[in-house]
């Protein structure tokens, strides 16, 4: 199934029941937005997937008003951004808060990164555990003066990427604040982090049924 014509205008206003054959519709504020459904390498379990990079400006620009409300909310002092997805939104949160700039996090490794600052980075979608997280050691001064740190992700799935990101972190002498992103995806993430992960909405983890899917946890 192509997703093209996904994530580029809002749904109607009435919610899908289950079971669900190609999307889930979820709500961001007063919109709707349908979200493909996406097979799992084992078959057996689905997801439905948002790829903020692929959307229209239109909903772009809501998912990205709906975070920053919450992001003022937690009056960060400095925003940390996840790569990929996640950092065009850490520096439109960033700036929505007031902040000058924003910490980008990277998987590219430059010559003069050093490795002691980096963690091991897998995801549900990109599972290569050969991928580190780095931070540039250059920033290290704008964690040092930091305290209310927040990390801005696209999606929360099975919190390995962020878990990465904590770790990179603590190298650095610092701890997050809080987390958030677009959407937590499953349960799997919860009670793996001390501080709170927020987000737009929220997508359950879906097993197959006669006619669709319907929803695991």
């Amino acid at each position: 199934m192509s997703t093209l014509p996904f994530w580029q205008h809002f749904a109607p206003e009435e919610d899908l029941s289950a079971p669900y054959t190609d999307r889930f519709r979820v709500r961001i504020g007063p919109h709707r937005l349908d979200l493909p459904l996406r097979v799992l390498p084992d078959g057996q379990q689905a997801v439905s997937s948002l790829l903020v990079n692929q959307s229209s400006f239109t909903v772009m620009d809501a998912l990205s008003d709906n975070l920053s409300e919450i992001a003022r909310s937690l009056m960060p002092d400095l925003i940390v951004g996840m790569p990929t997805l996640g950092l065009g939104l850490a520096a439109t949160v960033a700036k929505a808060c007031g902040l000058e700039r924003y910490v980008p996090l990277s998987t590219s490794r430059k010559f003069w990164y050093d490795d002691s600052l980096s963690a091991p980075l897998s995801s549900i979608t990109s599972p290569d555990k050969t991928k580190r997280l780095y931070l540039d050691p250059n920033l290290l001064p704008l964690l040092r003066c930091a305290k209310r740190i927040v990390i801005v992700d696209d999606v929360v799935s099975t919190g390995f990427s962020l878990e990465a990101a904590v770790k990179v972190l603590g190298k650095a002498g610092a701890s997050p604040y809080a987390a958030l992103c677009v959407m937590t995806q499953s349960q799997r993430w919860q009670g793996k982090f001390l501080f709170p992960v927020m987000s737009c909405f929220s997508s359950p983890l879906f097993k197959p049924c006669d006619g669709g899917w319907v929803e695991q946890d």
